[in-house]
């Protein structure tokens, strides 16, 4: 059974575009010995009962599940109360697309408005929007609005920065002549010193991707004093316990909005985080929901701002986004909504203090340590006597997911990778993954 909609003639017509002669090619570097090389054989005529159950029994076939999880990066395992998706699931959130006429989108409107007060709030700045697709999206933006308000086209950004955003914005912006520099980081894991002359803006992450501490006024303030502007990526999670980066300075603050009430599913749909100063209220990429009155005084909700393509800035929209991730935005909200300014500080205590247990814990094994000696948040990068991508497929045969490992993005650091400690995982988890580590060592 084909499953695609492309003719035969439709395939020769994009495989002639990037210069294949078969769809076999495009297939090349995947090992044939891990290839199917044969059809789906996806059984016809099932009941609903039974193509669950055959799902649920191709589904046992996996060992992900079984995994303890202590992977980081950029995408971690919350918990995600039972509340947040049978609340975000309401009929009065759903809309068939874009709320075009906010007479018939008011529950959905004032969702997205309550989950931009909230990013305000956590962030520490005057506005945010409605959402963007995920972080790296984020990072895109913010230095697209810093390069039109500054006029300027070099933008430092910080090595420590997660690899992705830094590999999207490369490739987001490699038509539009900006000069990119990186900035290389220190021993203790912080951006090296900075000297911004001419610069439209520094991007650093808090924490970073080491899941160490930036020193983001120290940053806002040389960006500052030489007319760039600080753009700042924030774990949401974090902000509980952290001071705000609207409060140290930063101009832009984005994040990736996974962790509040969006579980990992397999790398997404996630939800991108963007807030700045009111002033640079007419750059802000994507749209604003606002509150209003209606004609009768009553309190109604809208579409504030769309200044983007489809609408009457044409070709000269501040960007190219044309929607925003409502669903994933909606479940942010609720979490926050759900866990209050204190639930939120509890969340970053227990993970920042369960995280510091793992970092001791682990530093004990034999040739196992700290990379970075500075304050970190939720996630540390372990130095091990073996290479780190090794250490990772190793911890998975015995029940762990750890890293990702960071040889593949800086070569010095090829015998470590990253360790996440989120509430979910207990004391006693953090013990069984030391066990394992000491294991798995023992035995080369």
């Amino acid at each position: 059974m084909d499953f695609t909609p492309h003719t035969e003639q439709d395939d020769a017509e994009m495989l002639a575009v990037i210069g294949l002669g078969s769809i076999e090619d495009l297939f090349e570097p995947i090992p044939e010995a891990v290839r199917l090389n044969r059809g789906l054989e996806v059984p016809e005529s099932l009941s609903e009962p039974d193509l669950m159950r055959h799902m649920s029994g191709l589904a046992s076939a996996s060992t992900g599940a079984e995994l303890t999880c202590f992977a980081g990066g950029g995408a971690y395992d919350h918990h995600v109360p039972a509340a947040v998706r049978a609340l975000g699931s309401r009929a009065e959130f759903a809309t068939s697309y874009t709320p075009y006429q906010p007479e018939l989108s008011q529950g959905v409107l004032q969702a997205l408005f309550e989950f931009q007060t909230l990013v305000c709030e956590i962030y520490g700045m005057d506005v945010a929007n409605a959402s963007l697709y995920d972080g790296a999206n984020s990072v895109v933006e913010a230095v697209n609005l810093a390069v039109r308000t500054t006029k300027r086209e070099k933008v430092f950004v910080a090595a420590s920065l997660h690899p992705h955003y830094r590999e999207v914005l490369k490739t987001y912006t490699s038509g539009l002549g900006l000069d990119i520099q990186t900035v290389p980081f220190r021993a203790d894991g912080t951006v090296a010193a900075l000297d911004l002359e001419g610069a439209a803006a520094i991007v650093l992450g808090y924490p970073n991707f080491f899941g160490v501490l930036e020193d983001v006024s120290a940053a806002a303030e040389v960006a500052h004093a030489a007319g760039a502007l600080c753009i700042v990526s924030a774990d949401p999670t974090a902000m509980g316990i952290l001071r705000a980066p609207g409060e140290m300075g930063a101009d832009v603050v984005v994040g990736e909005g996974q962790s509040l009430g969006n579980p990992l599913v397999y790398g997404g749909p996630y939800v991108g985080l963007f807030a700045t100063k009111l002033e640079h209220v007419r750059q802000v990429p994507g749209r604003i929901a606002g509150e209003t009155l209606d004609a009768d005084g009553r309190r109604a909700f809208v579409l504030t701002l769309q200044a983007r393509e489809q609408h009457i800035r044409r070709a000269k929209a501040t960007s190219n986004v044309c929607t925003n991730q409502t669903l994933m935005a909606i479940f942010a909200a609720i979490h926050l909504s759900w866990l209050g300014p204190q639930g939120l500080a509890r969340l970053g205590e227990v993970c920042t203090r369960r995280a510091a247990f793992a970092a001791r814990r682990l530093s004990e094994l034999p040739g196992c340590s700290v990379a970075f000696d500075s304050p970190h948040c939720k996630e540390f990068v372990l130095r091990t006597p073996v290479p780190g991508g090794e250490l990772t497929k190793a911890l998975s045969r015995r029940g762990f997911l750890v890293g990702p490992s960071l040889g593949r993005w800086y070569p010095e650091l090829d015998d470590c990778l990253l360790v996440a400690v989120t509430e979910k995982r207990s004391e006693s988890d953090i013990e069984n993954l030391a066990v394992a580590i000491e294991k798995e060592l023992a035995e080369r």
